[in-house]
């Protein structure tokens, strides 16, 4: 028995797109709608057969698709309509949305560019079969659905739209503001249930109230400058943006401790990292004012839900206001029982400026890559000279380790980072270099990608002052990277050498270390009194809590005076551990550093 063969959805576009027509061009050809050619190519309807024939007939009468061709962009999520006109000023666009994996990398060979939003994964698989693929645009922020590495080695530049969700976010956060200090939910739920009851609503006026900000990055700073114009005073928390950058918003830079005892308000807004997940939890929400209101539109889990919860209930916590979630969507969350506390489903970049925004900002800049110009917001770096790549590559790793490491052994504000250059590499463009130490000085703290093409608008959006020198060589090392940061309270050095193929830390503060990471791994820095028994007092503890030590080094400045325990462990310890070991006699301070 014959059994007639059908075409799949990749064996269709890989068709098409040899006759170098495009999904309008063929739809007419075919006398289909584009939307129905779409469908085909997504695999969410069967190709009829009727249709294979046309496309064979069509094969037949039309010349190959010639060699000056325009250029073909995929869009793989819906997005904008403007952003979708301007990119068919630059190529041909075809719109296929919901594909498969399978598929996806069946026809992306076809294509130059890609757009996509948060849906479409691009693994390295795709981007492997991605053989013409100059440019993946992400329209919105996070990039954590494609590989970027996978990405980089290709040469593939991918872009994002870091700023066009900024105002809608800051203006949701005052919409919340707004109405937490209204009750504006609870008092039209009341009116609808055939309520007039005006005494039980009575608000507050947010004019001479304070405003509390924890992160001033872009959306925070929006926030500041809007509370600042509503006559509100605002305090703001964010130890990595510099004083003349808060002082130009108009507003007021205080520690977290204080913040947390002197806002009316507070809201929060840094990225969700290792520091900032519940980061005001039951003990900080004590130590607020009576009667305080919370807001998040940042990301689920920076306000402790559970403490919010009790707080609430307690009386503690006026009110909250919650857009966003540790679990999304959130089930059985107690948050939502609460009428005190409002809630919104993600609504911070739900505006449909924003997503116009953001698609026209992905588009234009894919436009402008096709066109042989770089773009405004690339998160990964372009390729290297080759003569570059060989010598500085291995050294990438060693300069963002170092970044790292000061960032998470210095206290207070960040007033200064000098950086000093050894030996051979010293000898090549250290733009990488440079780029590398401020991603790993952001990485403990920040979700931000850095690379050698944004690295320096980075900087300047924090108000860093980095200095540079390069050394044409030094005393003991061939080639040797050299980091200095030095904040409100503390100063912090760290050198750092590739021995093996590997990143080594050979200074911590001016004392000579042999330190090899293991990543996933952590660092005790305990700053000491040289003396008998401080080592053995340490392992003790490290020991009773089965904490494994995995190696340790011992820098000190002369016998019995300050010296460093370097005490590299596979877990990490708590806070009241850290505590119990700074709390030992002849302890002076002890930092945490993961690697």
């Amino acid at each position: 028995m014959h059994t007639a063969w059908h075409m799949d959805a990749a064996e269709f576009a890989a068709a098409r797109i040899a006759l170098g027509l495009s999904q309008s061009a063929i739809a007419t050809a075919l006398g289909v709608d584009q939307g129905t050619i779409s469908r085909w190519e997504s695999g969410k309807v069967r190709i009829p057969a009727a249709i294979q024939l046309a496309l064979a007939t069509l094969k037949e009468n039309l010349e190959p698709m010639p060699e000056n061709r325009r250029p073909r962009i995929l869009i793989a999520d819906p997005v904008a309509p403007e952003g979708i006109e301007m990119l068919r000023t630059a190529g041909d666009v075809d719109v296929n949305t919901g594909l498969a994996a399978d598929t996806l990398i069946g026809i992306i060979g076809n294509y130059d560019a890609l757009v996509v939003r948060s849906e479409t994964k691009v693994t390295r698989p795709v981007i492997e079969a991605a053989t013409r693929m100059q440019v993946i645009g992400r329209a919105g922020v996070g990039v954590d659905n494609i590989d970027l590495d996978a990405a980089t080695e290709r040469g593939v530049i991918v872009v994002n739209a870091p700023q066009g969700n900024t105002i809608a976010a800051a203006e949701h956060t005052l919409a919340l503001l707004m109405a937490l200090a209204r009750h504006v939910p609870q008092a039209d739920a009341s009116m609808r249930s055939g309520k007039w009851d005006r005494k039980n609503y009575l608000g507050t006026e947010i004019r001479g109230k304070t405003l509390g900000i924890v992160g001033l990055g872009k959306i925070g700073s929006e926030v500041a400058r809007r509370a600042v114009a509503m006559e509100m005073r605002v305090l703001a928390h964010d130890p990595f943006v510099s004083a003349e950058r808060v002082r130009a918003l108009g507003v007021e830079s205080v520690d977290f401790e204080q913040l947390i005892m002197l806002s009316d308000f507070i809201t929060v807004h840094p990225p969700l990292t290792a520091s900032t997940q519940g980061m005001i939890g039951e003990a900080e929400m004590a130590r607020m004012k009576d009667g305080i209101r919370l807001i998040n539109v940042a990301r689920g889990g920076i306000i402790d839900e559970a403490a919010l919860v009790a707080a609430v209930a307690s009386g503690k916590v006026a009110g909250a206001a919650i857009d966003v979630f540790t679990a999304e969507p959130p089930r059985d969350n107690p948050l939502i029982g609460d009428p005190r506390i409002i809630v919104t489903p993600h609504l911070g970049a739900s505006t449909a400026e924003a997503q116009e925004r953001v698609a026209v900002d992905v588009a234009e800049q894919i436009v402008e890559v096709l066109a042989g110009k770089p773009a405004r917001y690339a998160v990964n770096a372009p390729m290297l000279a080759p003569e570059t790549l060989k010598v500085i590559q291995p050294y990438m790793a060693a300069a963002e380790l170092l970044g790292s490491v000061a960032t998470q052994l210095v206290t207070g504000k960040l007033e200064s980072i000098e950086i000093e250059y050894y030996g051979e590499i010293a000898e090549h463009d250290i733009t990488p270099l440079r780029a590398s130490v401020i991603r790993g000085l952001l990485r403990p703290i920040s979700e931000e990608n850095v690379n050698m093409v944004n690295a320096n608008l980075v900087a300047l959006s924090r108000g860093w002052n980095i200095e540079e020198r390069k050394r044409t060589s030094h005393d003991t090392f061939l080639n040797l990277i050299h980091v200095k940061v030095g904040t409100t309270e503390s100063e912090v050095t760290v050198g750092g050498t590739v021995e093996h193929g590997h990143p080594n830390i050979v200074i911590i503060n001016g004392l000579d270390m042999d330190l090899v990471p293991e990543p996933g791994t952590f660092l005790l820095a305990c700053d000491n009194e040289d003396r008998p028994g401080m080592i053995g007092r340490v392992g003790t503890l490290l020991g009773g809590w089965d904490i494994n030590i995995q190696s340790m080094q011992v820098g000190r400045r002369g016998r019995r005076g300050r010296a460093l325990m370097a005490i590299a462990v596979d877990e990490s310890p708590t806070p009241e551990q850290l505590g119990a070991i700074e709390a030992i006699d002849g302890i002076y301070n002890v930092r945490l550093v993961r690697f």
